[in-house]
């Protein structure tokens, strides 16, 4: 995993949503997060993103959640967390 990407963006969706491959996602998004790369390894083995309240042990071949804690806590039932890149600043 040399080629780490340094950010993505995380959004929180409500379960129910259907259409995960449009705009729809983006626009029924409670949360969004841009987090970065610390460097570090979570349990998962997959690199941490941190930022805006967010950790998440982020897969970025997948772009599969595999850890997330928002404000500190377990992510709220029924809600969903999606990864998307994100554009450089």
């Amino acid at each position: 995993m040399s080629n780490v990407p340094k950010r993505f963006e995380i959004l929180l969706v409500p379960e129910h949503v259907e259409d995960r491959g449009g705009a729809a996602v983006a626009d029924s998004a409670v949360r969004t997060a841009v987090v970065e790369a610390t460097g570090r390894h979570g349990e998962t083995g997959y690199p941490i993103y941190e930022g805006h309240g967010i950790r998440a042990d982020i897969d970025p071949e997948t772009l599969t959640v595999e850890a997330l804690l928002v404000d500190g806590r377990e992510l709220d039932y029924g809600l969903t967390a999606l990864v998307r890149p994100s554009a450089p600043h």
